[in-house]
This record gives C-alpha cells, sequence and structure tokens, in this order.
C-alpha cells in the first residue's frame, strides 16, 4: 500500500538500505600484516625480523583457541613461536601483545627494565599460565614466554592493514580451531614468516610463494610485506594502509631495520667470508640485491599509531582514498611524522614525545 501510495519515497528508501548494507562496518573488518624489526644481539645475527598477523574480528578464546570477538574488543594477533610448551602458534589480545597491559591507560610513555618485567609477569600470571606454569621466560639463546606480550618496549612494528569479510574471517577460525596446534618451528623453512605465508594465502590464495631470490628460498617478514603491497597496488580493493607503531624508549636501544636474506649477507660482516670463500657468490649476492632487495617498503609519512590513537588501525579506509596510492617512497624506514588524522592533542603530544626519543 505504501509503496503504492509514494512509489518515488518507496524506492528512495530501498536504495537507501541496499547502500547501507554494502557498506555496513559489520560486513567489512580490518586485518594486518605486523613486520617487526630486529633487535639485540639474536637481531644482528639474524636481521630479518619477525612477523605476526592481526585480526579485528578474531578474539582468543584461550591462547590457543579462537572465537569471533564480542563488540569493544580489539582482536588478536597470532604469530608461530618457538618453545612455548611446544605449540605451534598462540593468539594475544591487541592491547597485551604490544604493551603487557589490558587497558591502554596504563601504558608508560617509557619504561626501565624492571617495570617491563612487572607489567609482563602480571599478564603472564592472570592470563598466559595456561601456557605452562613451569614455562621459562627466555633469553637472547632460548625462547620463552616474554615473546608473546609487550612487543613495543623491544621494536619497532609496522602494520600493513588490509580488509577482510565475516565469510573469510569465520573460516579462518574454522580451520585454526581444527588443525593440530603442534610446533614444527624451523627456522629456515618453517619460520614465523612462513606461519603468515599460510595465514595470508588463507585470504589471498596462491599469492604468497617463496622466493629464490632475494631470499635464497626463505620466507622473510621483508619479502611478504613486498607481495602483500604489489598484491595491493593490482587490487585496489585489498585497501592496504600503512602504520608505524614507535618503539616505546628505555627498556632496550632501537630497533634495526628489517632485511632481506640478500641484504643480510650482502651488508654485514657476512659479506667478507662470503667473498672470500666464493667472491662469484658474494658478487650474485649483491646484484640481487641492488636489483631487488632495496625496495623501499614504507611511505615517507606514515601515521604513527600510539596507545592513544590505536584504534584507528581499525578504521574502515575507502579504496578510493587508499594512501598507498601514489606515495613517495623514504630511502630508509626511518620514523615520520603522522599523517593528516583525527588524532586528539593529548595523543598527538604522546606521539611527539616517542618521536623526539627515537631522534
Amino acid at each position: 500500500m505504501l509503496w503504492m501510495r509514494n512509489p518515488g519515497a518507496s524506492l528512495s528508501a530501498l536504495l537507501i538500505l541496499a547502500l547501507a548494507g554494502l557498506i555496513s562496518p559489520s560486513c567489512r573488518a580490518q586485518a594486518a600484516l605486523l613486520m617487526e624489526e630486529p633487535y639485540g644481539f639474536f637481531g644482528s645475527v639474524n636481521p630479518t625480523g619477525h612477523n605476526a598477523l592481526y585480526f579485528e574480528r578474531v578474539c582468543a578464546d584461550t591462547p590457543v583457541h579462537l572465537r569471533r570477538c564480542q563488540a569493544g574488543e580489539p582482536g588478536a594477533v597470532i604469530s608461530r613461536y618457538m618453545g612455548i610448551d611446544g605449540y605451534d602458534w598462540v593468539a594475544i589480545p591487541l592491547i597485551p601483545y604490544l604493551y603487557s597491559v589490558e587497558d591502554v591507560s596504563q601504558v608508560p610513555a617509557r619504561v626501565d627494565r624492571w617495570r617491563v618485567h612487572r607489567l609482563r609477569s602480571r599478564y603472564r600470571e592472570a592470563h598466559l599460565l595456561s601456557l605452562g606454569e613451569d614455562l621459562p621466560p627466555g633469553n637472547f639463546v632460548r625462547a620463552g614466554w616474554t615473546q608473546l606480550v609487550g612487543l613495543s618496549y623491544e621494536r619497532r612494528i609496522y602494520a600493513f592493514r588490509f580488509a577482510t569479510s565475516e565469510k573469510q574471517d569465520d573460516a579462518f577460525i574454522a580451520y585454526m580451531n581444527g588443525r593440530a596446534n603442534r610446533s614444527h618451528f624451523n627456522l629456515l623453512f618453517s619460520n614465523c614468516s612462513d606461519f603468515a605465508r599460510i595465514m595470508l594465502n588463507f585470504y589471498f590464495p596462491g599469492t604468497f610463494k617463496r622466493s629464490v631470490f632475494p631470499d635464497a628460498g626463505m620466507t622473510t617478514p621483508k619479502q611478504l610485506a613486498y607481495k602483500l603491497e604489489r598484491y595491493a597496488h593490482r587490487h585496489p580493493e585489498t585497501q592496504l594502509t600503512i602504520f608505524e607503531i614507535p618503539q616505546i624508549p628505555g627498556y632496550r636501544r632501537l630497533s634495526r631495520s628489517n632485511k632481506s636474506v640478500a641484504e643480510s649477507l650482502s651488508t654485514t660482516v657476512y659479506a667478507i667470508p662470503i667473498a672470500l670463500v666464493n667472491p662469484y657468490l658474494a658478487g650474485g649476492l649483491f646484484v640481487d640485491y641492488l636489483v631487488r632487495g632495496r625496495h623501499h617498503l614504507i611511505p615517507r609519512k606514515p601515521q604513527l599509531l600510539g596507545p592513544d590513537n590505536l584504534l584507528a588501525l581499525t578504521a574502515p579506509v575507502p579504496a578510493a582514498e587508499n594512501p598507498l596510492s601514489a606515495v613517495a617512497q623514504a630511502p630508509s624506514a626511518s620514523i615520520g611524522d603522522p599523517a593528516e588524522s583525527e588524532i586528539d592533542p593529548a595523543a598527538n603530544s604522546r606521539l611527539t614525545e616517542i618521536r623526539v626519543e627515537h631522534e
């Protein structure tokens, strides 16, 4: 009857409802490949860094069991680890993963070794004992539970955010909960980046494969980020956006930029013995590094995400406004000014303080 009385208004209402269904935030969510910089002694030996994936819609029912997030939950970070009681992967809520606390208001602007230890220990006692009460904290020789929380106290992290659908996320949760979660970590062929490659292929089938060049058949964080960026250039609907999560100063020296295998062997002390044993191999690695290994992944001014504006990581970005397109690349992954965004003055001031510490 309403249609017959006012067909124009009814048609407009139907169009509005259809459009709302298309752009409804419940239909689209965000995930992000986290490229984490190397640090410390092991970072000098193996300067490739670490990979993890963050999911806005996927939460941790337990550290080894996934579920859909409820309203207000910020999602979880999933990665492959070594030395966690035989588990292959562990899921940690986003805020504890970065800062070892459950509320961003508790994140300190600066830390020391004692404070980092206290924050991590409190979170472990409250949430991680199911992974093993005797699980060691770890050191530069042996991995332990400290690699699961408080990552922003040790390294700078770049988040390569992309869009996902409800169907994809639900299928991913079922897949992860249905497979055996037993460790088969191997530094060369089953490392954290290999695990991230498998998860990315779940969302982008057949896109992420091992590369002989520039990584000699290994999977590295820089390689995955490069392939995700290249895929997004061909598929704007991916809505790829790059963010920087700065390292909280005080606990460790600043982390170093991620390197590919060829870059690692060509720009570190490894180059000397390789050149002495086989100068042709050394020359080939150097050429490979010059041709492909120096690709700059990070925009000149990525938006900084600190504790006060961390939820910007899940804000939807229309494909037409994808900041990745036509962004000038920086010669290195140095800290830049945040892109223009809606950040309150207090958050902006806090990020400025962190940036000054890095400089």
